[in-house]
């Protein structure tokens, strides 16, 4: 598969994967050990493609909520579409954050996206940007270049697994016990929505490829980290759908391609499914913690005053 169409498979392989092996029990509540990750403003985890909110208590961002709120994190985790639009999910973002605001008296949010997750929050950061304190892309795609394009030829693996893709979609909202989420395989146009982003939501990109972005435009921080490994952990059955490209990549998304606002790191040795802690916390020898990482990322917003 190419980097673009493994986008779409590999997170299917982390729901299989709940399927067997054997879940961690379901989350209880627990006390804060340390205001490490307290944040002036509640956290958002947004899911990429084909993601969810969690399934029978196995979270997309394996083990990421629970460690933030056990350091002092205020979290919330969206559920939008698997298969849909940035455009899409972003308005069922934005709704969700107006009824966690309303309901909790919240102001403004940080939103963390790991893949589609990251254009899903820029849309959000363009549209309300009353609502959003910061916004940063994990292995999130903000330009494809034609070349790129070809080489991923999205648009005729769309076109030949629409109804495969979209089934696989529902069943994923299903399990996960978001089954009313619309979607719609032929929205997925990913280069076609990115470069209209480009032209509406400008903020944080960079102004040359492989550059970086402003961090703070208009009183928003922009940031992003992604990966440049591949095959990472001969154990990790995800690993099979990531593939070698000719530039740098995760194996889905390039790691030039991912540059936002100011550039954590784009060379950490994982790939798309390590930088959302799974399968199951699955990484390569000597890699750094993923979980670890949204950590340290949630205190690098708390010492920003976000």
């Amino acid at each position: 598969m190419r980097p673009l169409l493994s986008l779409l498979a590999a997170p299917v392989v982390a729901v299989v994967a709940c399927f067997t092996l054997a879940a961690p029990p379901a989350h209880a509540a627990t006390k804060p050990v340390s205001t490490e990750a307290a944040t002036r403003h509640p956290i958002v985890l947004v899911h990429g493609f084909m993601g969810f909110k969690d399934i029978f208590g196995v979270d997309y961002f394996y083990q990421v909520p629970d460690l933030l709120r056990k350091n002092g994190a205020t979290v919330y985790v969206a559920a939008v579409s698997e298969v849909n639009s940035s455009s899409l999910r972003g308005e069922q973002l934005l709704l969700q954050m107006k009824q966690w605001a309303a309901r909790d008296g919240v102001k403004k949010f940080n939103l963390i996206g790991h893949s589609q997750g990251s254009p899903t929050s820029r849309y959000v950061a363009g549209v309300a940007p009353h609502l959003v304190a910061s916004v940063t892309g994990i292995g999130g795609p903000t330009v494809i270049t034609d070349a790129q394009a070809a080489e991923s030829n999205i648009e005729k693996a769309v076109t030949n697994y629409g109804a495969m893709v979209e089934f696989a979609g529902s069943f994923v909202a299903w399990i996960s016990g978001n089954g009313k989420l619309p979607q719609d395989v032929s929205a997925l146009r990913i280069k076609e929505e990115l470069d209209r982003f480009a032209v509406l939501f400008p903020a944080g990109l960079p102004a040359t490829y492989c550059g970086e972005g402003r961090q703070v435009v208009n009183g928003i921080h922009y940031l992003s980290a992604t990966g440049r490994g591949v095959k990472t952990n001969s154990w990790d059955v995800s690993d099979l759908f990531m593939q070698e490209t000719s530039e740098p990549s995760d194996g889905a998304v390039y790691a030039c391609g991912a540059h936002l606002g100011k550039v954590i790191r784009d060379d950490y040795p994982w790939n798309h499914i390590d930088e959302m802690n799974h399968v199951f916390g699955l990484i390569g020898k000597a890699a750094p913690s993923p979980a670890q990482f949204y950590l340290t990322h949630a205190n690098r917003l708390k010492l920003l005053g976000l």
